[in-house]
């Protein structure tokens, strides 16, 4: 529901910096990375707050509320309007006694005509108002303003939005999802990103959902860090280095980090012709994968890619998938070893819940989430 899939051609004609020479730093000197983890209302019966793993998540990301065409906010978080503001407000509590920072995501999937209606300059007073009532009722520290996709046409509203909530509350937390960058389409950048930067705490990539069964498209994996060709056109490395073209500092930045999958059929590995999708986010979760997908015999890595998959010449699973895409500890520390060398400041994970294993011993039911704390000490 956070994250459609991007592919989003980001064909934008603009002038851009120079390709930025050596990004690639000692890593000395740079401040505690951020690991904002989502929690979402139709998923909370899966991780219940209270088991939550804070010693790795330091920014509690909670959805959704969306906004309305009037300027005002849905707050029934994909439960009810009672239920729903209750979980919330029982969300945001568990991580401020953590030690933590809640953030209030706005939006999503889907949301996109309520957002260019409420943030129009006639209704973008109210938007502001009803935003930093649900912020303040709620009890959170700020908002995630997920507003996708994100065209060119709609950037002058959603940059004068985070200018209006930044003028009205300086000390407000304010982080934002952008997506993926097809390479085939990655120059120029546009530095409308750049402009937007100074704006938001965190900027974070949804650099998953990379890849479908898309004219000129091969198989490809969801969430590759590396790898991108003419026909397998994203990875990490592409997104990260467009939107540091466009402007964007290296410490505002953070990768995206999927716990969960996509299912192929048509094709039984990386980089063939025929296949498509047909499950993903939600279906083929962390923990759904291992249950009903993962077999000793069906296991590769991708070298260039620096992912795992799983693949069979007969469909296996509920899915009846042929091709499997996700990440595991291997590659989340690779992430994480990537993001450390560039300096960048931390990552999302979409969904905590996804990869919440309850049937394991304790200290074992969160085993995506460890592997990244773990890679990131």
């Amino acid at each position: 529901m956070h994250h459609v899939a991007w592919m989003l051609a980001v064909a934008l004609a603009a002038v851009a910096p120079a390709a930025l020479a050596d990004d690639t730093l000692s890593a000395d000197g740079f401040e505690t990375p951020w690991v904002s983890g989502y929690t979402v209302g139709y998923q909370r019966d899966r991780y219940p707050i209270e088991a939550i793993d804070f010693s790795v998540v330091t920014h509690l990301m909670v959805g959704r509320v969306t906004p309305r065409a009037d300027g005002t906010l849905t707050t029934h978080f994909d439960i009810d309007p009672v239920a729903g503001p209750a979980w919330a407000r029982q969300s945001a509590a568990a991580a401020h006694a953590a030690g933590r920072r809640a953030v209030l995501m706005v939006g999503g999937a889907g949301e996109h005509a309520g957002w260019v209606a409420a943030a129009a300059p006639a209704r973008r007073e109210r938007f502001v108002a009803s935003l930093l009532q649900a912020v303040d009722e709620l009890g959170f520290d700020g908002l995630d303003l997920d507003w996708e996709p994100l065209p060119a046409a709609d950037q002058p509203d959603f940059l004068a939005l985070a200018q209006a909530l930044r003028a009205a509350r300086p000390d407000l937390l304010l982080t934002v999802p952008l997506g993926w960058i097809n390479a085939n389409f990655a120059t120029p950048a546009d530095p409308f990103y750049g402009r937007l930067a100074p704006l938001f705490d965190q900027i974070n990539l949804m650099s998953y959902d990379m890849a479908g069964g898309w004219d000129g498209w091969l198989s490809w994996h969801s969430a590759a860090l590396d790898g991108a060709t003419g026909t397998t056109p994203s990875s990490l490395m592409t997104s990260v280095d467009y939107y540091r073209r466009a402007g964007v500092p290296r410490d505002r930045l953070g990768i995206g980090i999927p716990f969960y999958g996509t299912c192929w059929r048509g094709v039984d590995a990386p980089r063939q012709s025929g296949g498509f999708v047909v499950a993903g986010d939600n279906v083929l979760s962390y923990r759904n994968l291992v249950a009903d997908y993962y077999a000793p015999e069906r296991a590769q890595w991708d070298a260039a890619a620096q992912v795992p998959w799983l693949g069979a010449v007969q469909p296996f699973g509920p899915a009846g998938c042929r091709f499997v895409s996700y990440d595991d500890a291997a590659s989340i520390a690779a992430k994480a070893a990537y993001r450390r060398r560039h300096g960048l400041g931390g990552a999302i994970l979409w969904t905590l819940a996804q990869g919440h294993l309850p049937d394991r011993p304790p200290g074992q039911r969160d085993p995506l989430l460890q592997a990244l704390g773990a890679a990131l000490r």
